[in-house]
């Protein structure tokens, strides 16, 4: 059975959303929805989480949460365990409330936190439960814009983006927000990469030079199988930046690497470059062949391919 893949450490930040089981509510009550605030303040008593935005919904809630003591895994426990007790006890009920583990994406937070921040506040927005986000009680929105900071919440990290803890930060933050009220838009989520990290290029390989390095792959955790290769897009985005101005060389290099390295078929290959699967193969060779004579051309792809933390070529 496949599992979420996990990357703990010290200073880590991660997007966290967990959901009532089979979708049903996990609060009933304006009582359930303090209670669970409690838990969160207790998590950064006991385990030194950092809880910078939250949004609680009837069935599932978002939070924004650093890790300096990298444990993530201690910290979910606790917030998830000790709520579902405490419903369990007061519904006189048995069993799971969360529907399996937490989702944990861990994010580049100088590159995603203001955007991340931004879609949690809204939730209750694109919801249709209020017009305006300021309306929601039950998210940290509040506090962003005006309303006294409980001591357990850590709002300075995102609004020393748009000033500083002043009534100036506070103005522009709520224009930030704002802005996309009524308006479609993308999710930050959406570049998230294998399910598990949520940043730039240099921040992944960071990561998987780091804390992926020497792990093997296992067929159970799929979001490692996927992070040890290098996606499609990647090969592409470091080739085009090493080979500007030769479309040809850069489209010929990115095949080769895509082949060689991207663990997709040679069909998902072909149809990413519009040619089939039979040019895929020929231009890959016909590639090594002028690689194995071209030691100017080799340093390049060498190069490209550390970027990757891939093999060298």
């Amino acid at each position: 059975m496949a599992r979420q893949l996990r990357i703990e450490y010290a200073g880590a930040f991660y997007h966290i959303t967990s959901r009532g089981n089979e979708r049903k509510d996990i609060f009933k009550s304006e009582q359930d929805f303090k209670k669970f605030l409690t838990y969160l303040e207790t998590a950064t008593q006991r385990y030194g989480a950092v809880i910078h935005v939250y949004c609680l919904m009837s069935n599932h809630y978002h939070l924004l949460l650093e890790t300096p003591m990298g444990n993530l895994s201690q910290i979910m426990r606790h917030i998830n365990g000790a709520y579902t007790t405490y419903f369990n006890t007061r519904r006189q009920r048995a069993g799971h409330l969360f529907q399996g583990r937490y989702k944990a994406i861990l994010v580049d937070a100088d590159e995603y936190a203001g955007e991340l921040s931004r879609y949690i506040h809204l939730n209750p927005v694109r919801a249709g439960i209020v017009s305006k986000p300021e309306q929601y009680l039950w998210s940290s929105y509040q506090y962003y814009v005006g309303k006294k900071i409980p001591k357990w919440l850590i709002a300075d990290f995102i609004l020393n983006y748009f000033g500083g803890k002043t009534t100036i930060a506070q103005k522009r933050y709520s224009e930030f927000v704002n802005a996309l009220v009524d308006k479609e838009y993308d999710s930050p989520l959406k570049d998230t990469v294998a399910s598990t990290i949520l940043g730039g290029i240099d921040f992944i390989n960071e990561i998987k030079d780091k804390y992926l390095s020497g792990k093997e792959t296992d067929r159970n955790l799929p979001a490692l199988t996927e992070l040890t290769k290098a996606s499609i897009k990647e090969i592409i985005g470091e080739v085009e930046g090493i080979f500007k101005g030769d479309e040809a060389l850069s489209k010929k290099a990115s095949i080769y690497l895509c082949h060689k390295y991207s663990g997709r078929t040679l069909k998902e290959i072909g149809d990413h470059f519009n040619i089939g699967e039979s040019s895929v193969s020929q231009t890959s060779r016909r590639f090594n062949i002028v690689l194995d004579k071209d030691k100017k051309l080799r340093r390049k792809m060498k190069y490209i391919c550390s970027r990757l933390m891939l093999c060298n070529v």
